[in-house]
């Protein structure tokens, strides 16, 4: 009897590699745990508030860095500039302005070397965080230039 109840315990355990992969696949990749976020926004109570917060003040900082410029004079046909958001894990903010493939009615490396000139000297973000990390996060906010 005594032999018998050894196979009892004697359990298939699936291997470290299987539960990773299982894990992973269970992972949304896509959506963070909690967005970036400026001190101020982190008073928030709800995730979606503090996102909301988030996007419109940073929208808020860069028009008012770019409206000292001459964007809307040199540019008057342009209105809205895509621009592409980094926040990396350490914080670090970085501006990629996004055109049209077929965009010759201005001169978008003029317009990206003002983009890069003016947008310096952000407050402190604090990065995504995913399962308890900090993540690199990207997505394209919409810059208006002319306010009228």
């Amino acid at each position: 009897m005594l032999f018998n109840s050894c196979q009892y315990f004697d359990k298939q355990v699936p291997s470290e590699k299987e539960l990773l992969q299982k894990e992973l696949k269970s992972i949304n990749w896509n959506e963070v745990d909690e967005y970036p976020s400026f001190v101020d926004c982190n008073k928030m109570d709800s995730k979606t508030e503090r996102q909301q917060c988030f996007f419109q003040y940073l929208t808020t900082l860069i028009q008012e860095k770019i409206m000292v410029d001459t964007l809307s004079i040199m540019y008057p046909e342009l209105d809205t500039i895509q621009v592409l958001v980094t926040v990396f894990p350490n914080s670090k903010l970085k501006f990629e302005p996004q055109f049209p493939k077929d965009s010759v009615a201005y001169d978008t490396i003029k317009i990206d070397s003002i983009l890069h000139a003016r947008l310096i000297d952000f407050p402190k973000v604090n990065p995504a965080i995913k399962r308890g990390i900090p993540v690199k996060t990207q997505f394209v906010l919409p810059v208006i230039i002319k306010v009228e």
